[in-house]
């Protein structure tokens, strides 16, 4: 992440996870993260607007798809990191993978039942 307000990326950012609903400072409703920047002392925040997560299906493979969007404030996402956690299933059998990590950007395994 990056602070919109001066532009530095502290190393903590750098590896944030996203949360769901994280207070807002004074009562301000709450977001997905709330970071306060230690260079400016700037408070920002990310909400992850839900409906507009989307599935990223077999007639998607290497193409760009929009899979969520952000309302950002004050922060800047500069990467993509995925982490554990993402789910598959198979298109001919149904197979479901569960638990898949992304961390090395790749990830493959074996549907049996499809072969």
């Amino acid at each position: 992440m990056k602070c919109g307000n001066c532009g530095e990326i502290p190393e903590k950012w750098q590896y944030i996870r996203l949360m769901d609903n994280v207070a807002l400072k004074g009562g301000r409703g709450s977001d997905s993260m709330v970071q306060k920047c230690k260079l400016c002392s700037r408070e920002n925040s990310i909400e992850i607007l839900s409906s507009t997560i989307k599935p990223y299906n077999a007639e998607d493979n290497e193409k760009f798809k929009t899979i969520v969007e952000f309302e950002c404030r004050g922060l800047e996402p500069v990467d993509f990191q995925p982490q554990a956690g993402f789910a598959a299933e198979g298109v001919e059998s149904g197979t479901v993978f569960s638990d898949i990590n992304l961390q090395e950007k790749d990830w493959t395994d074996y549907d049996e039942k499809a072969q």
